[in-house]
């Protein structure tokens, strides 16, 4: 466990049964200055979470004492903290359980450092208050940007900060096509690349959540070889 003692804001907890993989991690992450604490079981990360309130969590799936899904469900019933799984998975249909189970967010091994700080930042960053935003309302959805809040039939939607941040770019270019490239830059930085496929999932994702029939969008729009548009 490193540097317990310092600012919660900028903690980043690894959980992976590989020390080596941990090291590497490690010594990356706190070069970019966060501070990192480390777990090698289930149980371990659990506990860290519980006590020291990281600011997000990077999740490796296999671990001695469980899965990675199963600690994401368990955590899930009472902190919204992001969790970023590194995994070997390639499958959309296995992306999409993971982000079902409530991960934000995935990075597939093998990765480079460059996308998963990217993928941290993302998950990480929250709308700045100079960017307030009117609450949108319209049937059964109503969604206050400013606010984080998101009620469909006056139920909480969970968002993860990905879907979020999209969904908050829909909305401030309503009626605007939004090309994949210009999606892809403003969610995942200048540097990114071959984001394409998981831009589709988490849209498809965020279709799941707000729309009453996903294949039928009533608000989401595809352009064709294009990108999206808000209706």
């Amino acid at each position: 466990m490193h540097n317990s003692h310092l600012p919660k804001s900028d903690v980043i907890l690894i959980v992976d049964d590989d020390t080596r993989i941990r090291k590497i991690l490690r010594i990356a992450l706190e070069a970019k200055g966060y501070f990192t604490l480390e777990a090698a079981s289930k149980k371990e990360a659990i506990e860290l979470i519980a006590l020291q309130s990281p600011k997000l969590v990077l999740l490796d799936l296999q671990l001695p004492d469980g899965s990675g899904e199963d600690l994401i469900k368990e955590v899930r019933q009472w902190t919204e903290i992001p969790v970023i799984v590194l995994s070997v998975i390639n499958q959309d249909e296995d992306k999409i359980r993971l982000l079902d189970s409530g991960a934000d967010d995935y990075v597939t091994k093998p990765f480079s450092m460059g996308e998963l700080l990217a993928r941290m930042r993302t998950a990480l960053r929250r709308i700045p208050e100079d960017e307030s935003q009117s609450p949108w309302h319209h049937g059964n959805l109503k969604i206050d940007i400013t606010n984080r809040q998101i009620l469909k039939n006056n139920n909480v939607v969970r968002l993860t900060p990905t879907e979020f941040q999209l969904l908050a770019f829909f909305i401030k270019n309503s009626g605007r096509v939004l090309t994949y490239e210009m999606l892809i830059k403003v969610i995942w930085g200048d540097d990114a690349q071959n984001e394409m496929n998981s831009l589709r999932v988490h849209v498809a994702q965020l279709r799941k959540k707000i729309e009453d029939h996903p294949g039928e969008p009533q608000w989401l729009f595809t352009e064709p070889g294009i990108g999206y548009r808000w209706k």
